[in-house]
Parts: structure tokens; sequence; C-alpha cells
């Protein structure tokens, strides 16, 4: 049986640490002492049953407050995909294990792209504008593929599924202009795509690297992308509509595109680390790739790329640059951690990816997230994402009402 700590009830129950007390003096919750472990604990079913009588008995809101998701757990030493220590999955799995995983299905997801809709989507980019960035280019085909799919409206997680592992597959071999079946395994398939120069062979270490990078990002939680990917699902919106709606809130600097904005700071920083951060720090502005909202200290996916960045000699001088500026950030112990942008940013120099490599991997790797959280929201209560509004304009029959108010032209 799992238990859960003080701290993880009163969260899952949506309450504070004295009022889960509150409920166990009076039975509705029976706390459990462990030998190897100090305070209380509560069983995680009487803890979710009291959850649900909690919701049955109240009024429908019409607003979520809080998703209970058995996706991804992120906290330090994370994220972690159903209990899976994603940093661990890094180094032997690939997005087929990971999208299995959180898709729930046996086995490894086969991202074969759809002969019939190959068509279209190649047909879409060819009329993209030369300079289209990566995820504009993806979105594109998404749209493509989704008219071309006349049953992607079915919501059986086995026709998700389906759906979802044709599409990414697709997309794939459509950007990376693959002629051919190519390699079974994504991260080899997306090269091309992801090479400043795609007629140029890629070092041995880049498909290594770009895999351990898609396990890592598949995703993390209720990120601003995976909850805009929610809410069109409770709609039961088709997958190809919860991944563009996903991708629209991504492709947003405070969000899937920090990597490349990473990029372009750490090609300034090349030869002067300390110069480069200065002038940053001396015109009050962000420097990318650094802090996050959850992590106490560095963020763990960023360690694992970092950490393998070291280990590859042809990423020494990035490093180097990386290491410097780290520790101008973290002068007198108490600056902001680097984060899996900045990681990002160094495997994209390192490797001579394109500006926007870090954008196209977060694409494709948040993609599965997306579906798997689309899978646990249709389960759910539909229409269910309803914030209630707090109005501040005008009053109808205030001075300022339209219908009385005469504008200049």
């Amino acid at each position: 049986m799992e238990y859960l700590t003080v701290a993880e009830t009163a969260e899952r129950l949506g309450v504070k640490r004295e009022t889960v007390y509150a409920y166990a003096s009076r039975g509705l919750l029976t706390s459990v002492r462990g030998a190897q472990r100090r305070g209380s604990r509560f069983a995680q079913d009487e803890v979710e049953a009291l959850a649900a009588r909690g919701r049955e008995a109240g009024e429908p809101s019409g607003t979520v407050e809080r998703i209970r998701t058995r996706i991804t757990l992120v906290a330090d030493g994370g994220p972690w995909f159903r209990g899976v220590a994603a940093p661990a999955l890094a180094g032997s799995a690939d997005l087929e294990h990971v999208a299995a995983l959180l898709w729930e299905v046996p086995g490894r997801v086969s991202f074969d792209a759809a002969p019939d809709l190959l068509a279209p989507a190649r047909a879409v980019l060819a009329a993209a504008p030369a300079g289209a960035r990566a995820t504009d280019r993806f979105r594109l085909v998404v749209a493509a593929v989704a008219a071309a799919d006349p049953l992607r409206a079915a919501a059986r997680p086995g026709a998700v599924v389906a759906t979802a592992s044709a599409l990414l597959g697709t997309v794939v071999t459509t950007l990376a202009g693959d002629s051919g079946p190519g390699p079974a395994d994504l991260a080899e398939r997306l090269l091309p795509a992801l090479l400043r120069d795609p007629g140029r062979a890629p070092a041995p270490a880049t498909a290594g690297h770009v895999r351990a990078a898609l396990v890592l990002l598949a995703d993390h939680g209720l990120a601003s992308s995976t909850v805009a990917a929610r809410v069109a699902a409770s709609t039961l919106a088709d997958v190809h509509a919860v991944v563009s709606a996903g991708l629209g809130a991504l492709d947003g600097p405070r969000h899937g595109l920090v990597s490349g904005l990473a990029h372009r700071f750490l090609a300034e920083a090349q030869d002067d680390p300390s110069g480069a951060l200065a002038q940053r720090l001396r015109a009050g502005e962000r420097v990318p790739g650094f802090g996050h909202s959850v992590y106490r200290g560095t963020d763990p996916r960023a360690t694992v790329l970092l950490d393998r960045l070291r280990a590859d000699p042809a990423a020494d001088r990035v490093v180097a640059c990386v290491d410097a500026v780290v520790a101008g950030m973290d002068r007198g112990g108490d600056g902001p951690a680097p984060n899996v942008d900045l990681a990002l940013a160094a495997l994209m120099h390192a490797h001579d990816l394109r500006p926007d490599a870090g954008e196209l991997l977060f694409a494709c790797a948040r993609t599965v997230g997306w579906v798997a959280h689309a899978l646990e929201e249709y389960a759910d209560p539909g229409l269910r994402f309803r914030p209630t509004g707090v109005y501040t304009g005008p009053r109808p029959g205030s001075t300022s009402d339209a219908s009385t108010t005469t504008l200049s032209v």
C-alpha cells in the first residue's frame, strides 16, 4: 500500500497541514507512523477517497483550481514520469520508450510516418517561406496532417495513440526531408532538421545527446503549454488540435523560445564570458537560461545534458564558456542556477545545430507529453476549465458607457 506524508496529503486535499491533523482526529483519515520515517503518514487510497467525497459534496463552481494528474511529478531529482526518474531514463531510453510509459501502452511506440499524410504535409511545407522558423514549420505540418486525416476525432485511447504516433512520425519525416524509411529511432531521423548544415554528417555523439534531450523534455507537469493542451482536450478537441494548442503556448519568449535566447547569449559570451555577462547585468536584462520556479538548485535536466557535454571533447570550448557564466551568475553563492534552456543552447553550439533547434526539440518531445495529458483529460468531465472573471471595465449606464460616449474620429 502506498502512503503519503502530511505535506503530500495536504496538497492532494487542497488544505493546510493543520486541517489534515484535524481530519485524522475526527476519524476521516488514519494516521500511521513508520519505523523508518519520521512523522505521520496516510494511506493514499484513503486520501483519494476523501478527496473524491469532497468533490462530490461541493457545488460545481465551473472552475478548476487544481488539476489532479498521475503523469509527471516535478520535484528536485526529477522530473518523474509515472514514478520513474527522467534523468535516469535519459541514459538508457529513447522517446519511443518514454511515449509508451506516458501513454500507458506496452513495449515501445513506433513513430511511423503515415504514407497517405506525407504528400499534403510536404506540399504545405514546400509553400512555407524560406526563413520560416522550425516551430512555424512544425505547426504548418500539424495543420496539414489534421486536414488530411478524416478520422482524427476518435477519442478512444487506442485511436488517440495511433493518431498521435502517426502525427509525430509524419511531422519529423517531413521536417527532416527523409526520402526513405530511415532509422527507427526518432532522434536520428530528426537530426537533418536540427543541423545548421543538413548536408553535413553529424558528429558521432550528436544523436545520443539529442536522444537524451528528447527524453528529458517529454513532459514537465502542468507547464503553460500543457495546460493549454489540456484545455483543448477538455472540449474533446482532436489530437492535432491539442498539439496545436500546446504549440501556440510554447511559442513564447517566456516558455519554449528561451533556448534560442540562451543560444544567442552564449554566442556573445564565447570569447569573453565575463564581459558578456557583465553587459547584461549592467543593462538590467535577464540572463536567459538561469533560474526555475520549481527547482531549488540546478535544473536536473540541465545537469544531465551538461554532464554529457563535459564528457564530449567536441564540447570543451562551449562547456568552458558555460562554466564561466555559471560561476559569474553564482558570485556570492546565491545566484540563480542554470536550467535546461542553457544546456540546450550549449548543445546547439557544441554540435553546430540550428539556432532554433532547441525549440524544435521542445516541440517534438513535448508532443508526447501533451498527448499523455489529453488522454487523461478525455477521461475527465468535459468543459471543466472555466475561470471566474473579475470584470473591471465600465458598467452599463456609467458615464463611460460606449452607447452614450461621443468619440472623436
